[in-house]
């Protein structure tokens, strides 16, 4: 690298995404409008990398957009000067800040995007190097009535997607095991993964019963209860696959669940578990345990869709359940050429190095906070 390369500024921005067509419904909370918080690292030389984080409202996950903020402002004096190596900075915000995952993966992820500008490699490459330049996506509906749910499933098989999944929770469980029935009624003899999300939204009591009334559908369980010991409680219990989401919360988490046979995969957002180092880590111990999984973020724009399809683009083809992006409810794209788009249902991996989008900063406005040498 050259001798610029460190960090000599730190510029942080909120920005507001509204919501296409909203509400979105999930479980336990319903969306407007979302959030984000972006981070724009510059070197002594200019070189510019961009990172972002954006909590889906303060109760879908232990973070919150002003949360990131406050965590952000609290590091970046210390982090000025620093090295641009992901380790070695992950070490130095561990040592300022614990905890508040989310806030340090916005900066993790504006290392890797200015070190690949400055390395002349993508961040797949950084990551390991991409098995594929197109990369699965999958679809998540809202929560909703029966009928609406399954037409709309209907539409995106038909659009391409390899993967579904059918928000539920939050409302009695028989219109739960209804939607179901009909999405699979549409979806069957497809070759569409299958996925029902309940967002920590049903009791034990209710996952226990949609296992037993629809053994004849292969889904999967994604997050269907609370906490790690409602899954411990309905594990030897049901007849579907179990995915963690919202319980892994870091590395230590997906380590104890995958050595003791807990789950069978994760949904796995980038920013939850601490940026693009940690979901490194986190894909290789997938990997060695023969786990499926999921590359995707809470929401946000450009820049996190960039960074999920990076890490998924690394992931052994048979694991990698694809990439969720907010892209299809949100309007406009921070890069108006290279923002990042679903197109068939699958992605395609920038070309560019780094994250291969380069946003608009005139978007954000002026930022709330800068840092400098």
């Amino acid at each position: 690298m050259t001798q610029g390369s460190f960090i000599a500024e730190i510029h942080i921005y909120q920005h507001d995404l509204p919501v296409k067509n909203g509400p979105y419904k999930m479980a336990n909370a319903q969306v407007w409008a979302l959030d984000t918080t972006l981070v724009r690292l510059v070197t002594q030389d200019g070189t510019e990398g961009w990172g972002e984080t954006c909590p889906v409202g303060p109760t879908y996950a232990e973070a919150h957009a002003a949360g990131a903020r406050a965590a952000l402002i609290q590091m970046a004096p210390d982090l000025i000067g620093a090295p641009l190596w992901p380790l070695l900075l992950h070490r130095k915000m561990n040592s300022l800040l614990t905890g508040h995952n989310y806030a340090k993966a916005a900066i993790d992820i504006a290392t890797h995007d200015l070190l690949g500008k400055i390395l002349g490699v993508r961040v797949a490459d950084l990551l390991g190097g991409a098995t594929t330049e197109r990369i699965p996506s999958y679809y998540a509906t809202g929560v909703g009535a029966p009928d609406d749910i399954a037409a709309l499933a209907r539409d995106k098989r038909d659009e391409g997607y390899p993967r579904l999944q059918v928000k539920v929770g939050g409302r009695p469980v028989d219109i739960d095991i209804e939607t179901i029935r009909k999405v699979w009624e549409q979806i069957k003899g497809s070759g569409m993964q299958f996925s029902v999300d309940g967002n920590r939204g049903w009791t034990t009591r209710d996952a226990l019963r949609v296992s037993r009334e629809c053994p004849d559908i292969p889904f999967i369980m994604e997050q269907p209860c609370n906490t790690q010991e409602d899954l411990q409680k309905i594990r030897p219990q049901v007849s579907h696959g179990i995915y963690m989401d919202e319980n892994s919360i870091d590395l230590n988490t997906v380590i104890s669940a995958t050595g003791t046979g807990l789950v069978d995969g994760f949904g796995m957002k980038i920013t939850r578990i601490g940026g693009l180092t940690n979901m490194r880590t986190f894909r290789d111990i997938c990997e060695v345990r023969n786990l499926p999984h999921t590359c995707d973020d809470a929401w946000g724009g450009d820049v996190i869709a960039a960074a999920c399809t990076h890490v998924a683009a690394t992931v052994r083809p048979d694991l990698c359940e694809g990439a969720w992006l907010a892209a299809p409810y949100i309007d406009g794209h921070y890069d108006s050429e290279n923002g990042i788009r679903i197109e068939g249902g699958h992605i395609a991996l920038p070309k560019a190095p780094g994250l291969g989008v380069t946003p608009n900063p005139d978007i954000f406005g002026d930022p709330i906070a800068s840092f400098q040498v």
